[in-house]
């Protein structure tokens, strides 16, 4: 094929409707953990199979195996056809997108361009039908699906693509469900947490569930819901018939677990969580969730053991250990299955810190700091914990001072910038409490104003701090930059 039909080819994959086409980047997920969450999918869950082979013909030709990736899309193609007893030939737009771009990364070009005929032909049918749109629900529902399956930071990407599929079909149930699933994790996420009254996933929950009251797994996120509203006695009641209808689902087993744990049942969540994961014995998530549990035992027995007598305290001493070595056990077997698990590594630090093993929970501060691809809130995270653990394990203040104003100079608002800020405005209050006069405190103060963008009192405390510390250098820099700013923005 010449270098000008190449270029045809290419230009016409680019305006297909699929995978390829939609921005799922390699270097935000973990290939091998997704592959293992996409094959229990479809081992346990008999809904949407064609999705799941759909995304994972992508994830396959990732990993550069592109005869498995053709293999899938063969299953998704019988998939549809076994499922789809309407006949309407847009359930495969998405699949065919895939073909042709896989066929035309393994340089089957005559195939790719087959493909493309494909598409356009439904495409053009879709065109005749005056009730139609050639912008179709189903490949917006499944590009919602695709995006919040890949990654959870795509999640605002996923709500509006399931906005458009319901704008064409309101009353599908499962695009119903899958809009519902988005809202109710975007409102859970840090960076737009809202209060549960607040929140709009209530009312999308119910609708789903009365659309679609077989689906258990949004049952499930519907308790939670209503348990983040302390309506309990409600949210039981949707966790038993989630139970009755599917309970051997892994995936809805994890939310189960879930409100067990925050209902403080943290055996009957471990009980959960264990036959889940005889069910799925590679899975991170659940590894890392009967961590949780028991570091929450941990948090519970150190309250009991504080008011036990010295008797009682011993033995509660040896429990605590148990449990802790329980804890770091399933941490560490989630990050050996999911190399980049943040929340584990921050967990497994938290539990070797607690199990006086201070070394580790280093080792693991600096391993997660290198990891490819981190969000700002997931730094942000990261260099609360760690300076905490410098500045109250390893009592290093000036440690501890660089890993919060790291966080802090990440703008993103959330809780993590906002304990940053807390921690350095309490050292610099510690400071001042032994010595009004302390350059230091001053400091943290002025890059606190500094970069909350209060110019007028960052340059206060910097003169101050300059005036018990006059030649510090970065607190002459920071004040030169500031009034520098300042005169710019007045023209002189």
């Amino acid at each position: 094929m010449s270098r000008l039909t190449e270029n045809a080819l290419k230009s016409r994959l680019l305006q297909l409707k699929c995978h390829f086409t939609w921005s799922l980047l390699q270097k935000d997920v973990d290939i091998d953990a997704l592959e293992d969450r996409l094959q229990d999918q479809l081992k346990f869950s008999d809904t949407g199979k064609y999705r799941v082979y759909n995304l994972l013909a992508y994830a396959m030709h990732l990993k550069g195996d592109f005869a498995k990736a053709i293999e899938n899309l063969e299953q998704a193609e019988k998939n549809i056809k076994a499922n789809n007893p309407d006949g309407k030939d847009r359930k495969y737009l998405v699949t065919f997108g895939d073909y042709a771009w896989v066929y035309y990364k393994s340089k089957q070009y005559e195939d790719s361009k087959n493909y493309i005929d494909k598409v356009d032909q439904i495409n053009k049918g879709l065109k005749l039908l005056s009730h139609e749109s050639q912008d179709t629900a189903e490949v917006y529902g499944e590009q919602g699906w695709s995006l919040l399956t890949f990654r959870g930071t795509y999640c605002e990407k996923a709500v509006e693509c399931f906005e458009k599929a319901l704008e064409l079909d309101p009353d599908d149930p499962e695009w119903n469900c899958d809009y519902a699933t988005a809202i109710y994790r975007l409102e859970g996420s840090c960076s737009t947490k809202c209060s549960a009254s607040e929140g709009k996933s209530l009312h999308l929950l119910e609708r789903a569930v009365r659309l679609n009251p077989n689906d258990a797994v949004v049952k499930t996120l519907l308790a939670l819901k209503l348990q983040d509203l302390r309506r309990d006695d409600e949210g039981h009641k949707y966790i038993k018939e989630a139970l009755e209808q599917a309970p051997t689902l892994p995936y809805l087993l994890r939310y189960v677990a879930k409100f067990y744990r925050r209902a403080g049942l943290l055996d009957e969540a471990l009980d959960v969580l264990k036959a889940a994961l005889d069910l799925t014995p590679t899975s991170s998530f659940l590894h890392h969730q009967i961590g949780v549990c028991y570091k929450q035992k941990v948090t519970n027995s150190k309250k009991t053991s504080g008011k036990a007598n010295m008797q009682n305290r011993r033995m509660n001493t040896g429990e605590i250990d148990e449990i802790i070595t329980k804890a770091i056990f399933h941490f560490e077997n989630a990050l050996e299955y999911k190399t980049t698990f943040v929340l584990a590594y921050l967990d497994l630090a938290y539990m070797y810190r607690e199990a006086n093993k201070y070394q580790r929970a280093e080792d693991t501060y600096e391993n997660v700091l290198t990891l490819p691809s981190l969000t700002d809130e997931e730094k942000q995270q990261i260099h609360l914990y760690y300076g905490r653990f410098k500045q109250y394990n390893r009592k290093s203040e000036s440690e501890a001072i660089k890993h919060y104003k790291k966080g802090f100079q990440i703008t993103k608002p959330n809780r993590y910038r906002e304990d940053c800020e807390a921690a350095l405005k309490g050292i610099a209050e510690f400071k001042f409490q032994r010595d009004r006069r302390d350059a230091v405190g001053f400091g943290l103060l002025g890059f606190v104003y500094k970069n909350d963008g209060k110019t007028p009192e960052a340059i206060e405390c910097y003169e101050e701090a300059l005036k018990y510390d006059p030649n510090n250098e970065e607190y002459l820099s920071d004040l030169c930059n500031l009034k520098l700013m300042i005169r710019n923005n007045n023209g002189l």
